[in-house]
């Protein structure tokens, strides 16, 4: 039966950050000197409803359209996926992935089979026989059996970023034959020590070769590539603490290289007043430099699990579209979310973000509020349904449609704008013409010795220290750009971009700082190395390999700043630098693998 909780409200009206701001952000326009924001803890209770046909009766969606309670009793069921048949879920709480059994195949699942086991236990995904899954800091993969059993899990990824407030991690394979895994942000909104935080991770099926795909994502854990066009799209968690109205959850078109805004822009080019971009940088430029949402939904919602519907069991107006399992304010009054939302695309673009499926929030008679579910997994069937996991109270949901189905719809074999585009083969000493030439040398290491394990990426990762002397006449700055082109992909690797460093300098010291402008040198800008974050990155070749050659290339240049932003990759730097090299000179380094890295499964 139906049961009126007893409404717990706890208000924080004004005071979060009511205080004035405990910093100006960089720039002349947009600053905030005193800033209030009222915020609200409104968390519902839960509802419990024992029959399930009455529980599916509470839940609206659009005519045509029909809601079953197919599972009870499941856990902390989060993320949902599809494989030969079988439906599968992970369980944070349980530390578990579990295989649903429909023993007398009527529908609904009966009990469950847990299939793998590892604490931290959330995303899933599959490939050809092979299971994919991701905890907070490991990746695993598993043989699939006919009978939907794993075999062993072997560790592929055993570093990914600590998790911080948001450890939850999930993962997909790419139409690119990519593994394509979330990271969130450690925080609220803060500048993450760790650029692998806050976005998404790219890597080969075996987990090497893992760049960072796009940044600026507080946390996206619901994304997939919409059918017709292969592109890539995200639900990002808003940031909390703005007020009830804002941030509003973001749909991202995400493509390589880009920024989304967190945590200095939110939505739609919006100036968080919390937190200062880094020292150089104002908030205009951040903005500029960052993608807006191609579509907003209610703050707070808490988008999740997300998937494109593939079938032909719902009408036409569906295909192609996205649903998103949402979990629930409590940063908010009144509450959003506690629903499934629908993502309408048309010709491949998205056009408007709605509800689908509501009624699991209720509002009391007395102003409180309840809830029937927290919505956390969504996965399409092979006969077209959408399942919808409630993660509080371990109850699974299909959704299915009337209309009797067809022919399945495909996904593009080669979608556009996911493949990286090649670096040149070259390294950049052999693309730059000059007449001069400089001495560069370091402390560190002699021409073509051994550069030491505190310059490695998993040494200290600390830039060395580089000598070059004086340089001819009319100098006006300097471009340092070290490549690998012993890397097998990209060729050459690029471990680090700087230039803008001032024409005075002889050299630059060691351990230099990863913001996007440093004070020291000062003024000096860095761009993106091919690992997708800025800053240096130090050595680190396969396990393996033979030593790597590191090309330490320094460069003269007539302009005192390059006509490129902060973040620029290698290719712009070396455009804009065409015309203006005086000199120059590079020191080159050699790095083996200390030892071995392959964990114990």
């Amino acid at each position: 039966m139906l049961r009126s909780p007893a409404y717990a409200l706890l208000s924080l009206a004004a005071l979060v950050a009511a205080a004035p701001a405990l910093g100006q952000p960089q720039g002349t326009v947009g600053q905030y000197s005193d800033v209030t924001i009222e915020g609200t803890i409104l968390e519902p209770e839960p509802i419990t409803v024992s029959d399930d046909a009455e529980l599916a009766g509470l839940i609206s969606v659009p005519e045509g359209f029909t809601v079953e309670v197919v599972g009870r009793d499941l856990g902390n069921t989060r993320m949902l996926a599809t494989h030969g048949g079988h439906v599968y879920a992970t369980r944070r709480t349980e530390a578990d992935v579990i295989r649903l059994d429909d023993d007398d195949g009527d529908g609904k699942y009966d009990g469950f089979t847990v299939v793998a086991a590892r604490p931290g236990m959330h995303g899933i995904a599959f490939h050809e026989d092979s299971a994919y899954l991701v905890t907070v800091n490991e990746v695993y993969t598993a043989p699939v059996a006919e009978d939907g059993s794993f075999g062993d899990l072997t560790m592929i990824i055993d570093d990914l970023p600590d998790g911080g407030q948001h450890p939850n991690r999930t993962l997909a394979i790419g139409p690119d034959g990519k593994l394509y895994i979330t990271v969130g942000s450690t925080c609220n909104a803060c500048a993450e020590t760790n650029p692998e935080n806050a976005t998404i991770v790219r890597a080969n099926l075996d987990g090497t070769g893992r760049t960072i795909f796009a940044s600026g994502l507080r946390n996206t854990i619901g994304f997939g590539w919409e059918p017709t066009s292969g592109r890539l799209y995200g639900a990002d968690h808003g940031t909390d603490w703005l007020g009830d109205e804002e941030q509003q959850e973001e749909f991202n078109l995400v493509e390589q290289g880009k920024k989304y805004g967190w945590p200095y822009v939110y939505d739609f080019s919006n100036f968080n007043p919390q937190d200062n971009p880094p020292e150089g940088m104002t908030l205009e430029q951040w903005a500029e430099q960052s993608e807006e949402p191609v579509l907003g939904y209610t703050a707070h919602a808490a988008p999740m699990q997300m998937t494109f519907y593939t079938g032909t069991a719902f009408p036409e107006e569906y295909r192609g579209d996205a649903f998103i399992a949402m979990r629930g304010s409590w940063n908010r009054r009144p509450p959003s979310g506690y629903e499934v939302t629908r993502v309408d695309f048309e010709d491949g673009e998205a056009v408007s973000w709605d509800h689908f499926a509501e009624g699991f929030l209720i509002e009391n008679e007395g102003g409180g509020y309840g809830f029937l579910a927290r919505l956390a997994g969504i996965t399409q069937t092979d006969d077209g349904a959408l399942l919808v996991a409630d993660d509080f109270n371990g109850i699974l949901y299909r959704i299915s449609h009337e209309q009797a189905a067809g022919d399945e719809a495909s996904m593009p074999a080669s979608p556009p704008d996911v493949t990286e585009t090649p670096a040149p083969s070259d390294i950049a000493i052999e693309l730059v013409e000059a007449e001069g030439s400089l001495d560069v040398s370091s402390a560190s290491f002699e021409q073509d010795g051994m550069i030491p394990l505190e310059h490695a990426a998993e040494g200290h990762n600390a830039s060395p220290p580089l000598e070059w002397g004086d340089a001819p006449e009319g100098t006006q700055s300097f471009v340092v750009i070290v490549d690998d082109p012993d890397a097998a992909e990209p060729k050459p690797f690029v471990h680090w971009v700087l230039f803008d460093v001032p024409g005075t300098a002889t050299g630059i010291r060691e351990g230099l700082g990863t913001d996007p402008v440093l004070q020291e040198p000062e003024g000096a800008k860095q761009g993106v190395n091919s690992r997708g974050q800025i800053g240096y990155m130090g050595p680190r070749p396969p396990l393996g390999d033979p030593a790597h050659h590191y090309h330490f290339q320094v460069f003269a240049l007539d302009i005192a700043e390059l006509p490129v932003e902060p973040g620029a990759k290698r290719e712009d730097a070396l455009a804009a630098m065409e015309g203006h090299v005086l000199a120059k000179g590079e020191v080159v380094g050699l790095y083996e693998r200390p030892g071995p890295e392959q964990p114990v499964n």
